[in-house]
């Protein structure tokens, strides 16, 4: 490797591309050449083994496809047998740490903005994927140079990417942080004076990672970007490709000039549906009647050339075509296209044209014509993607190219699988990159610059007007690039892949130091589905029976989704070191689904401390296009619980103890302080209410029955920890958070609450109220404002009873309240200085609506928990379904029935509720599914 393609920061490390004798896993062997070989005859004997095949997610395909694509032991596109024993050669490189040393990290609370224009990031254009930059700030915080990452969904990779960049000073440093010389890494934070200082957050180096996912398309990209290559052989072979390729079929991609005589280099061609129009049934070429010739859009309606007949895309038939297709050796009929406009080049100059007459002889020539290289003739899966096509008669691989493009890919791929295996893997990576800029997926947009890869993100769409493009003017400049960033690139041998489901992993509990993932959400995409154009070319299909996704096709709604997510998240769980952390990147537009993984973390055995925004500064097709998109991606961080608290757990569960002893374990895994630019913001998982949340998921899904009442609780956190603004801290944390408050000048910011139920409803009300205590006069006018989105299936509920059964109203008979009284003597100059008894502030005072303090809020609990339970008793007596109802009576009564064991009445009154709001809260679905989960056992 030349010192140009090394790193700052790897310049004392052996190079990473050798062609002298290499050691892997402790074998010694001449060259990497002699270590691929030991390897893949291994893995051949393994892949013969039928109880290797029944691996969980095992993908679909021949031995001998599944050896080309691997490079083992790093890279299997099939389950990797070599995980453990990476793992245990990495846990045995680790300097050892000192005997007192404990592990400790805060979750990562700031708010991340990483763009997805770096070229790392736009070198493959896979469906999804997190910034790389992104991920390094959530490694760099939870983890040390050496420790093992763990991505159960890994992509493209970008997880192993960024774990090799925590390694790269400059890149590091890109992100804010400073190095120092000894590669100390810093970030900035306020003393107590209001003056920055710096914070040791880690250290440079690179880290271990495991990948694994379930499609042979995704983990073989992610071996690319993060498996050494010689970049001047990389280069020089692929330019070689390309340049053979275009020898042999340059041909078809001849055009002459306008002058009849100059001879140019087709870039792309543009295809155009055919119709017919209903009143003259002459045929309408789309592109040329629908599209405004001067700004180039596309016009929802306009007027047959022919009859000037208004017509829209709605009121025309197709024209069809049938012809014999002797790949399937049948008749088939295809919708329409003709070609309608050619972009060439003649030098560096482009220019366009309609096809002349030597245009289509070409074009018929190679109809006429066998193409001498194999190509993916089979029917498409099925699938809601996949079979979306079929209408238009595109049912099988090769339907999705046009002929001279099935010809040139064939001949790409017959000439890259010819080279030697130290380059093959990357010349294959790079002609990939054309498989769906190819297919007619790709649409004509002659709005852009380039016609390169405009295909709709996340669905297999065919539009009307199509682009054929030449392999030179996709692959030119993507060669240059990908050279270009080879020579950046930080890859080394620090990844091992596998490719297979993420539930199942031998022989690795306990052996990660972290886990991030960015797994499927509900319907969002159907993976299986889009990467079926890239994985018949490889030959190697994703087994999606255990891919965790909403799709109807394949029997999935959300209760499978969120079981299989569940099964992924156990299996996390059972991988990752005690006390360690998982970040999960979440993206979906539907409550169904955030709740669908946030009942899989809890029922897996993780508990929630965090939740931040990830902005990827541009959305996809689906996200731009939905009103109801999420715009900013999600971020969970979750623990798992150390082994000590573990341990003890099992003595005190039973006891009041154990409560206390989970909630000041779980309140040093939170965060003091959380920031939005200069400001404070809340946090939510300290508040009281959530806290104890938190301690009823942790109990059920052990099995137990919480030892503690609501009401207890409250006055309990109350006496045992220290309260902040309606937060809750250890003491040792207490301090750093009125330091930090000080330094920013007042109380935190509150989140934005959107009122849709009782129970948002109750908690908007106690953050008006404890902040400004008010009449409620002062506060109907607010209250109506926000109702609108109320629930269709919730009760609704006058705002009297709401303030009656939940907070206290200050009759004038006694000393003010501590809490109407702090507010008053704030706001008003001449109520300060005033006891509590001065008829002055008692007068100011009356009738104000307040939140009670917790020896109060527990008899208030009582009494609406009290009538919460007659209600309840209502519905269990329902023969028919509930289509209106007290959501919070239902929680109460399913925490009733749960703690008396009566699984029955969760899963009768649980059949009432429209699945909708059963499965949008995750509350009840918690009780819901541990509920069945616990019958089953019991019966």
């Amino acid at each position: 490797m030349s010192k140009e393609s090394i790193l700052p920061g790897f310049e004392d490390q052996p190079e990473t591309v050798s062609q002298g004798p290499v050691t892997c896993l402790g074998q010694a062997f001449e060259n990497d050449e002699a270590r691929r070989a030991h390897f893949t005859e291994e893995l051949r004997k393994k892949l013969q083994d039928p109880e290797f095949r029944k691996i969980e997610g095992f993908p679909i395909g021949e031995d001998e496809d599944i050896l080309k694509l691997s490079d083992p032991p790093y890279y299997t596109a099939c389950p990797n047998p070599w995980i453990a024993d990476f793992i245990e050669e990495w846990e045995s490189q680790k300097p050892k740490k000192p005997a007192d040393y404990h592990y400790h990290r805060e979750p990562f609370a700031a708010d991340v903005s990483e763009g997805k224009n770096d070229p790392i990031y736009g070198a493959h254009s896979y469906h999804t994927k997190v910034p790389h930059k992104a991920i390094m700030r959530y490694i760099l915080h939870y983890t040390e140079p050496g420790d093992i990452v763990f991505d159960g969904f890994c992509g493209t990779g970008m997880t192993a990417v960024a774990a090799q960049m925590c390694a790269n000073r400059e890149i590091v440093e890109s992100l804010g942080y400073t190095v120092d010389s000894s590669g100390g890494i810093y970030s900035e934070e306020l003393d107590n004076e209001g003056k920055k200082r710096k914070v040791l957050i880690s250290k440079l180096g690179p880290r271990k990672v495991v990948l694994n996912d379930l499609s042979p398309a995704a983990t073989f990209i992610a071996y690319n970007y993060n498996t050494p290559i010689d970049v001047a052989c990389f280069e020089k072979e692929a330019k070689r490709i390309l340049k053979e390729v275009e020898k042999e079929c340059g041909w078809m991609y001849e055009t002459f000039h306008t002058d009849g005589k100059t001879k140019g280099k087709i870039n792309y061609t543009v295809w155009s549906d055919v119709f017919i129009c209903p009143e003259c049934m002459g045929e309408v070429v789309f592109s040329k009647a629908a599209v405004d010739q001067e700004s180039n859009r596309v016009n929802k309606e306009f007027s047959c050339p022919a009859c000037d007949a208004p017509l829209s895309k709605k009121n025309m038939d197709r024209a069809w075509i049938t012809h014999y297709d002797t790949h399937l050796k049948d008749s088939i009929k295809q919708a329409k296209q003709v070609p309608v406009l050619i972009n060439y080049s003649i030098g560096k100059q482009k220019f366009t044209k309609e096809p002349d007459k030597t245009d289509f002889e070409i074009l018929d020539k190679i109809e006429s014509s066998a193409i001498p290289y194999s190509f993916p003739t089979n029917r498409l899966m099925e699938g809601k993607e996949t079979r979306r096509n079929d209408v238009i008669g595109i049912t099988h691989m090769h339907h999705f190219y046009s002929k001279r493009g099935l010809w040139v890919l064939g001949c790409a791929y017959q000439k890259t699988y010819e080279l030697p295996e130290n380059i093959k893997r990357y010349i294959l990576f790079t002609v990939q990159q054309a498989v769906q800029g190819f297919a007619k997926i790709s649409r004509y947009v002659p709005t852009h610059f380039s016609q390169v890869n405009q295909y709709l993100s996340g669905t297999l769409y065919i539009g009307s007007q199509v682009v054929d493009i030449s392999l030179p003017y996709i692959l030119d400049g993507k060669i240059k690039r990908l050279a270009n960033l080879l020579k950046k690139a930080n890859s080394s041998l620090n990844t091992v892949i596998t490719t297979q489901d993420s539930s199942l992993f031998k022989k690795s509990e306990n052996s990660y130091d972290y886990v991030f993932i960015d797994p499927p959400f509900g319907a969002n995409l159907n993976y299986s589905e889009l990467n079926f154009l890239w994985e018949s070319w490889l030959k190697v299909w994703t087994n999606n029976e255990p891919e965790a996704i909403e799709n109807s096709v394949q029997g999935k709604g959300a209760t499978e989704y969120r079981t299989l997510m569940a099964a992924c998240f156990k299996e996390a769980y059972r991988v990752l070191k005690p006390g360690r952390w998982m970040t999960v990147e979440f993206s979906n537009t539907k409550a169904s689904v955030w709740n669908s993984i946030q009942t899989a973390l809890t029922e897996a055995g993780f508990i929630v401390a965090n939740v931040s925004a990830l902005d990827k500064k541009q959305g996809s097709f689906k996200a731009v296009t939905t009103p109801t998109a999420v715009k900013q991606d999600l971020v969970i961080s979750a623990y798992k619980p150390n082994g000590g608290f573990e341990e003890r757990f099992k003595q005190e569960a039973q006891t009041e103890e154990g409560v206390w002893d989970f909630i000041r374990t779980h309140l040093k895994y939170l965060p003091v302080t959380k920031k939005l630019g200069l400001d404070l913001v809340a946090i939510p998982e300290r508040d009281p209410r959530i806290l104890y949340d938190q301690v009823i998921a942790y109990y059920v899904r052990k099995g137990y029955s919480v030892p503690i009442d609501s009401q207890d609780f409250q006055l309990g956190l109350s006496q045992r920890f220290s309260e902040r603004d309606g937060m809750y801290f250890l003491p040792e944390q207490v301090a750093e958070y009125d330091r930090k408050k000080m330094i920013s000048g007042g109380r935190p910011l509150q989140q934005s609450l959107f009122i849709s139920d009782e129970a948002s409803a109750i908690e908007w009300l106690r953050s008006l109220l404890r902040d400004k205590p008010q009449s409620f006069q002062d506060i109907n006018p607010l209250f109506m404002k926000e109702i609108s989105g109320w629930s269709k299936n919730e009760v609704g509920l006058e705002l009297s009873t709401l303030l009656e059964q939940n907070f206290l109203c200050y009759d004038g008979k006694s000393a003010v309240p501590s809490q109407i009284h702090g507010h008053l003597s704030t706001w008003y100059k001449e109520l300060r200085n005033l006891t509590k008894n001065d008829p002055a502030l008692i007068a100011k005072a009356k009738g104000r609506w307040y939140v009670p303090d917790p020896n109060k809020a527990g008899d208030l609990e009582k009494l609406r928990e009290k009538a919460l339970l007659k209600e309840f008793e209502e519905y269990k007596q329902v023969k028919k379904k509930l289509k209106i109802f007290r959501l919070e009576a239902v929680r109460v009564g399913f925490k009733k029935a749960w703690q008396e064991r009566d699984y029955k009445v969760i899963i009768t009154v649980a059949e009432k509720i429209p699945n909708n709001v059963l499965e949008e809260d995750p509350k009840l679905l918690m009780w819901y599914d541990q509920a069945v989960t616990r019958l089953g056992e019991d019966n």
